[in-house]
């Protein structure tokens, strides 16, 4: 058995779960097989025992998932094709294309390896460990990118993710990867010469896995009831090319669409406007915010809305007389200077207050490894000339509005962590306001993927989410993850809708990513029986 006859199998897995991934309606049940295909070509490599069988698990598993991963996310080239500089174009393509593929690889990888010294049931078991940990890996190091978790998928059907207000994403990884490791089993059984009841029990114990939590995810939907009590919000989507917006558009004509939007659809008991990621483009002092002209002509719009209150993002920037930061970058006369894409709160008052984006976006937004990769920062000169690129916060903000409303600022590619936004909700936000720009993709899948992913963090919150994106997808996702209202793409308009606030923090808004963070523990201790039998191996 070679790698090419292994390689068909692999494709059908990479195109099974490609066809399961959102935003292709209808078929996301197929991610509870989508890797049996795979599970039959490692198996078949394990018992032919014949060269390298490593090397060719590694070979098979990597075609599936960068197969997989590429035709999924394959949008995200737009972007970086962009870029001026090819170095930095090259790099950066990696970390989507190659990097994430790589982890579920050596996870794939790692399973073998220890399933040639430990039982079945305690390989399968390293398998679920390894996968999830490469998982919250991707979430959580500098070259972070969390698009393709598993438990992302099942944003394509909403309605079967319900539990994920005690699970979140890793809950659904745990469950697609639990169904797949039981349905080859099923197969296996079913091909054997095994007779009777013994031939279909792991067929039965497939179907209860995926019967059950299908089941009670349903029937909590058909249930779920939001508490009245409402805010009417307005969000904006102005449509501004985002490859024209920092220099195609004065700011002034930029806050004229804006204020004219909103203007056409409130009324007078708004509450909430809604505008999105650097509404306001010009590099704003914050220390001087408040005789910032762009920020007078927003404060001036909110004065017909009485109890009115703006959240738009801006680009930011904060001076020091020293670097105390290693974003901070040289300035004038000595002084440093931190740049943000940031979130602001505007309201009738004094009152200001600032969100700075933290989930940044590596290699276009900030070098992964600042310290060690200082070397390289040249390199990065088209993002910023900075080694650490933009400013961040290391905790979640949450604007409190003179009514004493909480909202969670989520700025674009923050709104696929889902601990991160649960922790906002935690310190208080009663709906997540989530501001984006994703006209950079272009009209392709990324723009629907963000916009489903979305549904998650409502239902893991249960939480209201608005979202205001410059040239679409803006709209209203209730607590259920159900989109109620949503505007077209590339179209110049403004929504609004009457929101339900909610006080109740679910299990998983008060413990985040347990699971994960335990699978991480279980795996690093199954992983140190791979070299600790080979020593006891080499020992007798």
């Amino acid at each position: 058995m070679n790698f090419k006859n292994t390689a068909p199998l692999a494709f059908l897995s990479a195109f099974l779960m490609w066809l399961a991934w959102p935003p292709i309606p209808y078929t996301t049940p197929l991610l509870l097989i989508g890797l049996v295909p795979l599970l039959v070509a490692l198996d078949k490599l394990k018992q032919n025992k014949e060269g390298k069988i490593g090397k060719k698990v590694f070979l098979t598993a990597g075609l599936t998932f960068l197969i997989w991963n590429t035709a999924c996310i394959y949008w995200v080239y737009n972007a970086i094709s962009a870029v001026n500089n090819p170095v930095v174009a090259a790099f950066v393509s990696l970390i989507p294309f190659g990097l994430g593929a790589l982890l579920m690889t050596f996870a794939f990888w790692l399973y073998y390896r220890l399933g040639r010294v430990v039982n079945k049931n305690l390989a399968y078991a390293g398998l679920v460990s390894f996968y999830v940990a490469m998982e919250y890996l991707h979430q959580s190091w500098d070259l972070a990118f969390p698009w393709m978790t598993l438990g992302n998928g099942l944003s394509g059907m909403h309605q079967l993710a319900q539990w994920y207000e005690y699970t979140g994403v890793y809950g659904g990884s745990v469950w697609i990867l639990l169904s797949n490791i039981l349905a080859f089993e099923a197969w296996k059984k079913w091909k054997s010469d095994v007779k009777g009841y013994g031939r279909i029990r792991p067929a039965f114990i497939w179907t209860l896995l995926v019967v059950l939590p299908a089941s009670l995810s349903l029937t909590k939907y058909s249930q779920y009831k939001e508490k009245e009590v409402p805010v009417n919000v307005v969000t904006v989507q102005p449509n501004i090319d985002p490859y024209l917006k920092f220099g195609g558009l004065s700011a002034a004509e930029q806050l004229n669409v804006l204020t004219h939007l909103s203007d056409s659809v409130a009324q007078p008991n708004t509450e909430y406007f809604i505008w999105p990621e650097t509404a306001i483009p010009s590099n704003v002092d914050e220390d001087r915010i408040r005789s910032n002209t762009d920020f007078m002509i927003a404060q001036r719009f909110l004065e017909k809305y009485k109890n009115g209150t703006l959240i738009t993002g801006l680009e930011s920037v904060r001076f020091y007389p020293d670097q105390q930061t290693l974003s901070a970058r040289k300035y004038d006369n000595g002084t440093y200077v931190d740049v943000f894409n940031s979130a602001i709160q505007i309201e009738n008052s004094a009152n200001v207050q600032f969100y700075h984006k933290s989930k940044l976006v590596p290699g276009v937004e900030k070098m992964p490894f600042p310290s060690a990769l200082a070397i390289l920062s040249p390199v990065f000169e088209g993002f910023g000339g900075t080694v650490g690129g933009y400013g961040s916060q290391k905790e979640p903000g949450v604007f409190y509005a003179y009514s004493g409303i909480g909202a969670a600022p989520v700025i674009c590619y923050e709104s696929i962590w889902g601990d991160w936004v649960g922790q906002a909700v935690k310190n208080g936000a009663q709906f997540i306001a989530v501001i984006t720009n994703d006209g950079w993709w272009g009209n392709t899948s990324g723009k629907d993927q963000h916009l489903m992913y979305a549904r998650l963090r409502a239902i893991e919150n249960r939480r209201y989410v608005v979202r205001s994106a410059n040239t679409g997808i803006s709209c209203f996702i209730n607590q259920k993850g159900d989109v109620i209202k949503q505007a077209d793409w590339w179209t110049r308009t403004a929504l609004k809708a009457d929101i339900n606030l909610n006080d109740e923090r679910t299990f998983y808004t008060r413990s985040g990513d347990i699971i994960a963070k335990l699978l991480c523990i279980t795996a690093l201790l199954l992983a140190l029986l791979i070299p600790y039998y080979r020593w006891v191996k080499k020992k007798s």
